[in-house]
C-alpha cells in the first residue's frame, strides 16, 4: 500500500464527507457543508490535508488559523487503513503548515464520547486542557 499525502482540495470534498460521516465520533453540521468547506480551504491555503490510496481518500485533516493560533478539525482516517501512521503524517503536515504561517499553537475540539479520537490525541502527547469551559453561539444572537 502506498499512500499519498497532499493538500486537500475542494475536489476531494465528497470522498472527505463519505469518510466523516462513515466515521463514528465525527460531528458535521452546516460548517461542513461543501461550501463552507470551500470557503474554509480558500480562507486557509496550504493548511489541510488528504491521505490516498490511488484514487480512494482514507484520511483527512482540516486546519487553518486566525493568525494567532490553529485550529485542527476532522483529522480521521479510514477504518480500514488505521494504525498506519496516517493520521500522524497528516497532524504533522497540518502543524507544519500552521508553523510556517507563524503560528506556534493550535487547539483541537474532541467529543468526551469519541474514546478512539481522545485516545489518539492522548498518544500523541496533545494537551488535554481540564480548565477551559467551551461555549457555542450563533452568529444571529440578537440578545
Amino acid at each position: 500500500m502506498v499512500i499519498e499525502f497532499r493538500a486537500f482540495g475542494h475536489s476531494d470534498y465528497l470522498q472527505a464527507r463519505a469518510l466523516w460521516e462513515g466515521t463514528p465520533g465525527v460531528g458535521l453540521s452546516d460548517a461542513d457543508a461543501s461550501d463552507a468547506i470551500k470557503a474554509f480551504l480558500a480562507r486557509n491555503p496550504g493548511t489541510s490535508f488528504v491521505a490516498l490510496e490511488g484514487s480512494v481518500l482514507v484520511g483527512t485533516l482540516l486546519c487553518g488559523h486566525d493568525g494567532r493560533r490553529g485550529l485542527i478539525h476532522h483529522l480521521v482516517t479510514a477504518q480500514s487503513h488505521r494504525r498506519q501512521g496516517i493520521a500522524t503524517s497528516l497532524l504533522r503536515a497540518g502543524l507544519n503548515a500552521l508553523r510556517g504561517c507563524g503560528i506556534d499553537k493550535c487547539h483541537l475540539l474532541v467529543f468526551c464520547s469519541n474514546e478512539d479520537g481522545l485516545k489518539f490525541w492522548r498518544s500523541v502527547a496533545a494537551q488535554e486542557r481540564t480548565e477551559l469551559a467551551l461555549f457555542s453561539m450563533a452568529t444571529n444572537y440578537a440578545g
